[in-house]
């Protein structure tokens, strides 16, 4: 492992702490020293004068491999409906030569659409080339027939969603062409790194606990990584030992064991959240007004069970309110510890029940910018209830950041504004009563470090202060978004650097 001196940078305090100016020492991997003018022993000098200091960055909740392919496909966010996106996949397939493979295309919302596409419509537009439609919040996919002939899936009139699309999504990230390549992958963790990120929890469908090591094997490095497992996985997983925060073979101490991750219900972006009351505006005859759970109580509860046996902790999606209760419950009665990813829509009297039994709540707070006008016509009897970090912090949560990223971005600065100011555009704050302050946001975006010996290496240089307040939440969170970020440590090696000099 490197050391590195990091000379006078202005250390961030995230338990409210005055701000001080000084030096850290990183030796092994890890935070050797803080402390004013330290001796320097040779090793290379960082000049942080005039920069602010925090722990590194994490994004907790990562579908990596889908994120950094992603990048190339074809956007059909924000289109009004199926006739619009079906024109914008034509028109991007005339710029892209035919060489057989997949292609997909990202960002639908099928709330916003007053229908579903078709295989029919879908197939006029695509002809022979398969072509995957997957939805924004990643529970639906729209397939046309070249597509479903290609992945062996017999004839269909419509889109595929949940455990359905979800059973579908795992053929199609083990094509070839789904695997990035060793290019994609450094530009992308080049691109975190660029934006202070130091670590990501994998939640990938596929087998993150594999590829990871391999990748860093490959010389991809410069970000920490919790590999997650899903139940049909979760056989290998146990068979091989591995317990969550166990370090993975060939992951050079940069790769550990993650969680298991469940599914628990549905999006609200696909109405298949799992609520308490009925979605505004359902048709009568809709099979399941209030969303649906994925997993019964007994299965879940079972799964769950398996998992404290097996010494791993567990990530339950849980979005709606109906869906987040039964998640507690079943936390509760497996006496297993982990996160309730989401935590999107919660009854009042289950936030005190996060800290209560010690589940992490891990929020993506830029899914408020693209859920609020959904939200307003579907929940628009309980969207005071949508998104509480306020509340779940003042009730004692621990409260962790993250993106859901290919749904969101994964910057961490975005969604760090996002719960400040509540807001993505020129509108008022949504509920600004659930906002949180700069020092909050960010608390909640370190995975729990400080600045302390003892801590890993893992440092950002920022060239503004991150707890700076202006004269309006929206001033706050146009900083937050655009912070200078001029350097990126990880286990004590610079990652990123755009500083004068460098290290030296």
């Amino acid at each position: 492992m490197a050391a590195m001196l990091v000379r006078e940078a202005h250390l961030v305090g995230l338990d409210g702490e005055a701000e001080r100016v000084a030096d850290v020492r990183l030796e092994g991997g890890l935070i050797a020293e803080v402390g004013r003018r330290l001796r320097s022993y040779g090793e290379p000098e960082l000049d942080a004068a005039g920069c602010w200091l925090i722990p590194g960055l994490w994004d907790a909740h990562v579908h990596a491999t889908q994120w950094v392919r992603s990048l190339g496909w074809i956007d059909v966010a924000g289109c009004a409906g199926p006739e619009q996106a079906c024109a914008r996949i034509a028109t991007a397939l005339a710029g892209r030569p035919d060489d057989g493979r997949l292609i997909t295309a990202f960002g639908f919302r099928a709330t916003a659409w007053p229908r579903a596409g078709t295989v029919a419509e879908l197939d006029a537009a695509t002809g022979a080339r398969p072509v995957v439609v997957m939805s924004g919040d990643a529970h639906c996919g729209w397939l046309n027939s070249a597509a479903l002939t290609r992945l062996g899936l017999p004839p269909r009139t419509g889109p595929l969603t949940e455990n359905d699309w979800f059973a579908v999504a795992a053929q199609v990230n083990a094509l070839p062409e789904a695997q990035p390549t060793l290019a994609e992958l450094h530009a992308a963790v080049a691109r975190l790194s660029a934006r202070g990120l130091v670590g990501i929890v994998d939640m990938e469908f596929s087998d993150a606990y594999l590829a990871w090591p391999r990748r860093v094997s490959d010389g991809v490095r410069g970000l920490r990584v919790r590999a997650s497992v899903y139940p049909h996985q979760l056989d290998e997983v146990i068979a091989r030992g591995w317990r969550t925060g166990d370090a993975l073979p060939g992951g050079d101490g940069l790769v550990t064991m993650g969680p298991l991750k469940i599914i628990s219900d549905g999006s609200l972006g696909t109405r298949t959240a799992w609520c308490c009351a009925p979605y505004l505006g359902m048709a009568a005859d809709d099979p399941h007004p209030c969303g649906a759970a994925n997993y019964d109580h007994p299965t879940l509860a079972t799964l769950l069970t398996r998992t404290r046996e097996a010494g791993l902790a567990v990530a339950v999606h849980a979005i709606g309110d109906r869906a987040n209760q039964v998640a507690l419950d079943v936390l509760a009665e497996a006496g297993v510890t982990g996160s309730i990813e989401h935590a999107q829509l919660l009854r009042r009297e289950d936030v005190a029940r996060f800290a209560a039994l010690g589940v992490t709540a891990s929020v993506q707070p830029a899914h408020l910018i693209d859920d609020r006008d959904m939200a307003n016509r579907v929940w628009a009897d309980r969207t005071d209830r949508l998104f509480p970090v306020r509340s779940l912090l003042d009730a004692g949560a621990r409260l962790a950041l993250g993106s859901d990223a290919p749904v969101a971005e994964p910057d961490p600065w975005l969604a760090i504004a996002a719960a400040v100011h509540r807001s993505g555009d020129d509108r008022p704050a949504w509920h600004p009563e659930e906002s949180v302050t700069p020092r909050e946001a960010l608390a909640a975006s370190v995975d729990g470090q400080r600045l302390v010996p003892g801590a890993p290496g893992d440092l950002v240089l920022l060239g503004a202060d991150p707890l700076w307040q202006g004269d309006s939440a929206a001033e706050t969170a146009a900083s937050l978004r655009s912070m200078p970020v001029r350097a990126t440590i990880v286990a004590g090696r610079p990652t990123y650097l755009a500083m004068a000099g460098g290290a030296g």
